[in-house]
């Protein structure tokens, strides 16, 4: 790659291109148990795993597949919280050459059974909890394997279900199977599903070896191999999890904190006893941190480095949160079609409040217009962001057309709003889909989110397109206020207007206890649009 405007924001350690080598995912864990046999991989609820034993469990988990008659490319359904036998059963999966299916364990019957018809996954790991749902749905798929995990010290037995540690002792001989890293698929991530019925995409060995080399390269700087504690209470089902907190920590040797949900005081009593120092989050856990009255007696300034992702980061949250703990929070950008991670603020370079950063080594990118995808744009100018890079993925799991779409002469058009500075620094202005046209004008709803964020008496905030008339659309806001502070809607319309050019100000606003969130604590619009679509019938 030639050089490009951005790459001189990069220190002079961090490379312009990386290398990936040729070797499949899993051979991350076996690399690190050789160096770091004796350090802690995991730590959940006082319990340890070192890396020797967590490559050992992997081994076991894959020849236990293998007398189960899975095969090379078969399709492995997990459908597990963050738990040490999520991280066992994702390497013992590739281990085995079979592909992972991430199923998050929030679904409901019919989402379970269009991931598993869709992957057709006939080997499936689930939480003891949750069985029940795949239990319902079981005959309606091609399932002939159930692994079901448990949290509890003492497991109920199953009539139709192998529990987890006995599987692990069920293996014999275990053969390698032959991996080309390039081409054969590691895990199929299935997107949300906002735009229709869910898309598997297909992320090969060499994907996410490639984006786990591209992040640990520009994170360089702060990483110290072998020292490192991740607090990883993001989902691992979800692709920021997969990528920034379990593998990025095995490449790099660190110890894995593992918590299987954010329950803020759960959180910051891990923080106290864990000391962790590395904190891959989503906007809305900084907030419930830095909003709580006593974080600071909870020694939440031994995080180094926050990396976070997967909603745009408020600026006066980032600064309030800095000020408190010492951290530096590194915005973020990816998408679960490159891996996830293409951009991130640089960790000592110039960080831009509000942007999403630069792009990584090896990841180039532009700004196109909307309406072909084919023109070029200037700095500042506004128009759909395309990557290409080696973390972008192979294509959709059986959908060509969707595939042709997102994918066009190597380019990933990501169906996001952007500009570019004349450094190389992008700003995310909203969705494509999330864009609201009101008068003709139009709104990016986080234009407007962070003028309420600005507000000292908002906690939450999000915004969304209502039908109106005349208008055709108009901005509606739901608010969350912090406790013990009181708005009205009078007086937050006021503050809008000092801030705000007419079109885009928020003509009806709702205030709430509480926001829809996805599992990883993004807020959901679509949630949203369906409560209004539904007032509207």
């Amino acid at each position: 790659m030639e050089n490009k405007v951005w790459h001189a924001v990069y220190q002079d350690e961090i490379p312009k291109e990386i290398e990936v080598p040729d070797y499949p995912l899993h051979q991350i864990l076996a690399y690190t148990a050789q160096k770091f046999p004796d350090q802690n991989a995991i730590s959940f609820y006082g319990r340890k795993m070192t890396y020797t034993d967590l490559y050992k469990a992997s081994l076991a988990f894959a020849s236990a597949l293998q007398q189960k008659g899975v095969k090379k490319g078969d399709r492995v359904a997990i459908m597990l919280p963050n738990c040490p036998q999520y991280v066992v059963a994702y390497y013992g999966t590739l281990t085995a050459g079979a592909i992972i299916t991430q199923v998050n364990p929030m679904y409901v019957e019919p989402e379970i059974k269009h991931i598993l018809n869709d992957s057709g996954a006939e080997t499936m790991v689930v939480l003891d909890d949750v069985y029940p749902k795949v239990k319902a749905v079981r005959a309606e798929t091609a399932l002939k394997n159930v692994v079901v995990a448990s949290l509890k010290p003492a497991p109920v037995p199953l009539e139709d279900g192998e529990l987890f540690d006995a599987f692990l002792q069920s293996g014999g001989d275990f053969t390698p199977p032959r991996f080309d890293p390039e081409h054969d698929v590691a895990v199929l991530q299935y997107t949300g599903g906002t735009t229709g019925r869910s898309k598997g995409a297909m992320l090969t060995h060499r994907n996410l070896l490639a984006n786990l080399i591209q992040t640990s390269e520009y994170f360089k700087p702060v990483i110290e191999p072998g020292k490192e504690r991740v607090l990883t209470v993001i989902p691992l089902f979800h692709v920021f999890g997969m990528t920034c907190a379990m593998n990025y920590a095995v490449y790099t040797g660190a110890e894995s904190i593992i918590l299987p949900r954010f329950e803020l005081e759960e959180v910051l009593k891990t923080i106290k006893e864990t000391q962790p120092t590395y904190f891959p989050g989503v906007p809305t856990m900084y907030i419930a941190i830095t909003n709580h009255p006593k974080a600071m007696e909870y020694g939440i300034h031994s995080i180094k480095t926050c990396n976070s992702g997967s909603a745009p980061m408020p600026m006066g949250l980032l600064r309030e949160f800095e000020e408190k703990t010492g951290a530096v929070i590194v915005e973020g950008y990816g998408l679960s079609e490159a891996s996830p991670v293409t951009h991130c603020n640089p960790v000592f370079g110039r960080r831009k409040p509000g942007s999403i950063g630069v792009g990584l080594p090896s990841t180039d990118y532009k700004i196109v217009d909307v309406a072909t995808g084919m023109e070029e744009l200037k700095p500042g100018e506004t128009g759909e962001l395309i990557v290409k890079g080696p973390q972008v993925m192979k294509g959709y799991w059986n959908m060509p057309e969707e595939t042709a779409e997102a994918l066009r002469d190597g380019w990933l058009y990501t169906g996001d709003i952007a500009k570019m500075d004349e450094e190389g620094y992008v700003y995310i202005v909203d969705r494509k889909k999330d864009m609201i046209i009101a008068s003709g004008y139009n709104v990016y709803p986080r234009d407007v989110e962070e003028v309420l964020y600005a507000h000292p008496a908002v906690k939450e905030a999000v915004v969304i397109g209502v039908p109106d008339p005349y208008r055709g659309e108009t901005v509606k806001a739901y608010v969350v206020l912090k406790e013990g502070h009181e708005l009205s809607e009078e007086a937050l319309k006021e503050f809008c207007s000092a801030h705000l050019a007419p079109y885009k100000r928020p003509k009806i606003i709702e205030f709430r206890n509480a926001l829809p969130k996805t599992n990883v604590g993004k807020i959901l619009r679509r949630k949203l649009r369906e409560e209004e679509k539904k007032v509207m019938e």
